[in-house]
């Protein structure tokens, strides 16, 4: 979830009831420590709590330094990136590259771990194709070095996000571990989220683009294992709210001219359910100010409620 994840969109799925969000990838190479980017990546809102910083590496000394230097600006919880598909991650051998390497795996978990005084979590694959599912292997290297939960995304890297993700090796993990698993991959809805938990056993699920412009799905799951209750789907009343309340975090946290410009796809993200919005997409991409934004996409809101459209 690079470049999505950022403190606004994090705040927005707390604020619908997440129970954890993790920061975007950050890089343990030291010289990109103090790059705008980093330093946006790194920040957290005053409320967020637990804080937990996700780090991406191969060299363990490094990854330690950067695990030490997220808990001396706040973090509380250390997350490794060992799942990330990307070509440029894979091809610094780090990312799910990493999961070519058992050897490497269990130093850099065991270094990470005993160097900081938070628990340490790993985001992890099922393995780097069909071929060479050793998620199983990795899971348990991860447990024996000290690692406090794993999140697992159903898919190989080779699958990167193609195809539907396979649970089987999640339940697999989960029979030989006694670390809470997290259960990753296509968890797009209430009766998805039974249907995997019952099948795999975990401990947890990990929700990632099902959230995009959809928020909700957190109300949602928590007003279902609280109460029993379905909740309905957001009128666009509450959809505008929300996205707006979205846009002014991301204008404020960004500046105009960048936040403009991120905002596009979260307003595509938000939209494209309702109808009529294939048509407004081109007007969005071409606006550059906030003002223009808002107006555009408070007068597509209007005309949508108007004609008695709401969000599918």
């Amino acid at each position: 979830m690079a470049g999505i994840t950022d403190r606004p969109f994090r705040e927005i799925c707390r604020s619908m009831g997440a129970g954890l969000t993790t920061s975007e990838m950050v890089s343990s190479a030291p010289q990109l420590r103090n790059t705008v980017k980093t330093q946006r990546r790194i920040e957290f809102a005053e409320n967020e709590t637990p804080r937990s910083m996700q780090i991406v590496g191969a060299d363990p000394i490094k990854l330690v330094e950067a695990a030490k230097f997220a808990v001396d600006i706040g973090a509380q919880i250390i997350d490794i990136n060992m799942g990330c598909p990307a070509k440029k991650v894979c091809n610094v051998y780090a990312g799910s590259a990493l999961l070519t390497n058992e050897k490497l795996v269990a130093k850099i978990l065991q270094s990470v771990v005993n160097s900081v005084p938070v628990p340490v979590t790993l985001k992890t694959r099922t393995g780097w194709d069909i071929n060479h599912k050793n998620g199983a292997i990795i899971a348990k290297i991860a447990e024996d070095a000290g690692i406090a939960a794993i999140a697992v995304h159903g898919r190989t890297r080779e699958c990167g996000y193609k195809g539907d993700a396979e649970y089987d090796t999640v339940a697999e993990i989960k029979s030989c571990l006694s670390i809470p698993v997290i259960v990753n991959g296509d968890i797009t809805s209430i009766n998805k989220v039974v249907a995997t938990l019952e099948y795999t056993n975990a401990d947890a699920v990990m929700i990632g683009r099902a959230a995009q412009g959809n928020p909700w799905i957190f109300k949602e799951l928590n007003a279902y294992f609280d109460s029993d209750v379905m909740l309905p789907r957001p009128l666009l009343e509450e959809r505008l709210a929300v996205l707006t309340a979205h846009l002014k975090q991301l204008y404020s946290f960004y500046g105009e001219c960048r936040g403009v410009r991120i905002a596009r796809k979260h307003v595509n993200w938000y939209c494209d359910e309702i109808e009529g919005f294939a048509s407004f997409r081109k007007t969005i991409s071409q606006l550059e100010s906030i003002s223009e934004q808002l107006t555009a996409i408070n007068k597509f809101f209007n005309q949508s409620t108007n004609e008695g459209e709401r969000a599918a």
